[in-house]
Order: C-alpha cells, then structure tokens, then sequence
C-alpha cells in the first residue's frame, strides 16, 4: 500500500524544515526515506555532492527498549561517530573531542559517566541529540523529538535544535505535532496527507488556506 505519493521539495543548507500532518499522513515514512532507512517505491532522494549518507545525523521516535540502553553517556554520544566510513570500530582522539564538544554544547558533560538508563526523558534527548550531531553536524533528522515530555522540557528542546540550526547552519528536518510551535521555528514546512498539501516558507504557510486550517483544527 502506498502511504505517501507525489512528494518533491528542495532544501539548501541551512534551511529547518518541519514536516507536519495528521496522524498516519506519512510522515515518519517520509523522514525514513530521508535517512536511507527505507527505500521509495517510485523516484529518487538526491543530495549535494556535499551531502553523503554518511553525513545524515537521524533521531527516531524512542522505543522502551532504546530507553532502557545500558550504557554510559559518554559511551551512546561517541557512538554516533561510528556513522562515519571507518575499517575498524575503534574511536580515535577526533572521535573523542568530538563527543566532548557535543555533550558541551547539549549541557550534559556532567552527565559522562551515568548510566543513559538512569536519565530523565529530557536528559535522554539531549543525550540522543549530541549523538545524531557526532554523526554529522551537517543534516540533522529528527521524528517526534520531544514526544513524552513536559512542556518546559519540551521548550527546551526545541530551543536547542533552533540554536544548533542557527549557530552551525545545520539543515534540519524534524516531523512534530505540534505545528505552533513548528511555525515558531523552522523557515520551510511541509505538510502532508498520503501527499503534499503545503510546501514552502513558514511566512506563507501562515497565510495559506491550509495553514489557517491545520493550526486552527
């Protein structure tokens, strides 16, 4: 069965595009595609020369398994190198400054040592973003980042992926929910039902017709 059909967008670097929609619209097999986790039945994804899969940082929805992970926070961050085309699966000095700079950056360098299953949600997003970064600071994909938390850590998240967006001029791709405050964010949003309904900037997307109907449904 064909979930979604007769998608075609353009992103430059730099760009936050938010993917929005009702539930079962498409989206997290969207960001899939996206992340070269699932293959498009029809058409192509294609990237700058710039841009390898190597180079696509992906946080997907949590499973309870996932959260319960026995491992340390140093050791889940620096994980995300391993993204990287390597023979052998050893970290080096890079590998480990690297990870350093995003626990830094992410405000859990205190947290090195603890065990990732003894965190809160919060801490664990946090922990799962400084990882997707070590991956690639290039493109960042992100499904429902915040779901499960509460509202001020929810804030907080968002304030964070908006802050590495700016500060990096990391292209970011995030599916969410919550589409007030998608708009507050991202410059580009698309938004879908089994195809597309809006693609283009958030300034447009407020005046359109879709828009006023999503936001005010």
């Amino acid at each position: 069965m064909t979930v979604l059909k007769n998608v075609s967008f353009d992103l430059m670097r730099g760009d936050y595009l938010c993917v929005v929609g009702e539930n079962g619209a498409g989206k997290s097999t969207l960001i899939k595609c996206l992340a070269g986790l699932k293959k498009p039945a029809e058409g192509s994804i294609e990237r700058s020369r710039e841009i390898s899969r190597r180079d696509v940082g992906y946080l997907p929805q949590q499973t309870a398994i996932q959260r319960d992970f026995p491992a340390s926070v140093r050791e889940v961050v620096i994980s995300g190198c391993l993204n990287n085309d390597r023979l052998l699966p050893f970290y080096n000095k890079s590998d480990r400054m690297r990870a350093d700079k995003y626990m830094g950056e992410l405000g859990i360098t205190h947290l090195a040592g603890r065990s990732y299953r003894e965190l809160s949600g919060g801490q664990q997003q946090r922990v799962l973003l400084a990882r997707a970064l070590c991956a690639s600071g290039k493109l960042l994909i992100l499904d429902e980042p915040v779901t499960g938390l509460d509202p001020i850590v929810t804030g907080e998240i968002y304030s964070i992926i908006k802050e590495i967006n700016r500060k990096h001029h990391t292209t970011v791709i995030m599916v969410s929910h919550d589409v007030n405050t998608a708009v507050k964010s991202a410059n580009k949003i698309l938004q879908v039902k089994n195809t597309v309904q809006f693609c283009g900037s958030t300034e447009d997307y407020l005046k359109s017709a879709v828009g006023k109907a999503f936001i005010g449904g």
